[in-house]
Formats: C-alpha cells, sequence, structure tokens
C-alpha cells in the first residue's frame, strides 16, 4: 500500500513538471512571453493605462 501512494505522489510530480516543462517551450502566440495574455500592440497597451 505505501509503495503504491509513494509512486502515485512521484507520478503526479512527474506529470506537473512536464506540464510547467512543455507550457515552457511551448510557443507563444502573442504578449509579453511571460505567458500572462497581455497585448504586444502599443495601442491597446496605452488604452489600457488611460
Amino acid at each position: 500500500m505505501q509503495e503504491l501512494l509513494i509512486f502515485l505522489i512521484f507520478a503526479l510530480a512527474v506529470a506537473y513538471m512536464s506540464y510547467r516543462a512543455y507550457t515552457s517551450f511551448s510557443t507563444k502566440k502573442d504578449g509579453c512571453g511571460k505567458g500572462c495574455g497581455c497585448a504586444t500592440d502599443p495601442k491597446s497597451i496605452s488604452n489600457r493605462y488611460r
């Protein structure tokens, strides 16, 4: 039973790290490169701060 629990925790950790690596190296469509979804168009940036 303990081995199964340790294996599940390990598998979840590997899945989480794989997901983080995939999102880190995947191509971003728009934004500043941090993955926050901010716009790259200067007009939309200046309109946000008015």
